[in-house]
């Protein structure tokens, strides 16, 4: 019976109980939206810039993965006031703050990416990876730009208006001067990862990369003994460039990219570098010739060795989506992946157990594996 009390809504404690609940909330929501003020005022001008940085800082940890407290600095004014600490002249540490606050405050939430493009923020961050500034303050600003370039399902149009606002103000050209030798790690890393998303089916970015020399800057990233974290999203970047794009493809191939996308997938590497790698190969197989200049340096073996136990249901997924798109109409790699095993590879990731995309590309390379010739052949 005190059971179905309990259950009942229409209970006097059941609904003194939720009363409760609501009130609790509603304290909460005034308790977190009064913090977001009074942090928002201290960004204000003419203040210490220790303090805004503090401040910046704090909203920063505040709005991390809370889409209520990025609606409550949008609110109050933060966005505004965070882009104002980006102007030139300012305090290097509230820049920096200010930038890695943006970052936060973007990552998939279009309207604080409308708002930050809408009063001139695109053109502040930019220009805060001039040559000579702050390390910091450059990977910051550099992941910022990377957070307003995030496609969200419900508005894809704001992140393209940021990515054409980011070329237009010269961003492109300012992050890939970012990859050079030289650099931070950390300000390569976000560069790398900004160009992912500003080359996310955006065909002008694309090109703006390739004209810039950025993908042969990407390229020089994945070299022997470099940053797995930079070699990670050197390859994601190459990825997208690379996509729908044939000048970036041979490009690709010219500066011995293919050879070094195809080391990166050997044993011991971290699996995301792997999962990277195997992903811009695949983007890079629309191509016969690069087909068969991947088989040529090894990356079929390497690819069907990436199948076995042990590794990440991720780089199974992905190594087997690139064996398809490499059995494609090339019967040479059809014979390829046979001779090193790889049916049985393949046939092995079917099994009961193995996740729903997994079996799925599994099952369209073995379809591939079948004798399937080049037209002109």
């Amino acid at each position: 019976m005190g059971q179905r009390f309990a259950e009942d809504a229409s209970h006097p404690e059941r609904r003194a109980s939720c009363a409760w609940r609501v009130q609790a909330a509603t304290m909460a929501d005034a308790g977190a939206r009064a913090r977001v003020a009074a942090l928002v005022k201290r960004l204000a001008p003419g203040g210490s810039a220790a303090k805004q940085a503090e401040a910046a800082h704090a909203l920063a940890r505040l709005c991390t993965d809370n889409s209520r407290n990025k609606g409550y600095v949008r609110g109050c004014g933060g966005v505004v006031a965070l882009v104002a600490l980006l102007a030139p002249g300012g305090a290097p540490a509230a820049q920096e703050q200010a930038a890695a606050a943006l970052a936060c405050l973007c990552h998939s939430n279009t309207r604080n990416q409308d708002s930050v493009r809408e009063c001139g923020g695109v053109a502040s961050l930019v220009a805060l990876l001039a040559p000579g500034g702050s390390a910091a303050v450059q990977e910051w600003a550099a992941a910022a730009l990377g957070s307003l370039c995030i496609e969200s399902a419900q508005k894809q149009c704001a992140a393209r208006a940021c990515q054409d606002s980011v070329r237009a103000c010269g961003g492109v050209a300012a992050l890939v001067a970012l990859l050079a030798p030289g650099r931070s790690t950390g300000a390569q890393q976000q560069a790398a990862s900004a160009l992912v998303n500003l080359c996310n089916r955006n065909a002008q970015n694309q090109d703006s990369v390739g004209a810039c020399g950025g993908v042969a800057a990407l390229v020089a990233l994945l070299a022997p003994g470099g940053s797995p974290a930079v070699q990670e999203w050197a390859a994601g970047a190459l990825a997208e460039v690379c996509g729908n794009n044939a000048r970036n493809r041979d490009c690709v191939r010219a500066c011995g990219g293919v050879a070094m996308l195809v080391a990166l997938l050997a044993p011991g590497r971290p699996a995301a570098v792997q999962d990277k790698a195997a992903g811009a190969l695949n983007n890079l197989c629309v191509d016969a010739c690069c087909q068969d200049s991947i088989r040529e340096c090894g990356g079929i073996a390497a690819l069907v060795a990436l199948l076995a136990p042990g590794c990440s249901a991720a780089v199974h997924e992905q190594a087997a989506w690139t064996l398809c798109s490499l059995c494609r109409l090339n019967s040479r790699n059809q014979d390829s992946v046979r001779e090193c095993g790889g049916a049985a590879a393949l046939v092995g990731l079917l099994a009961p157990g193995r996740s729903a995309a997994v079996r799925e590309k599994a099952a369209l390379a073995l379809f591939k594996l079948r004798r399937e010739a080049r037209p002109e052949l």
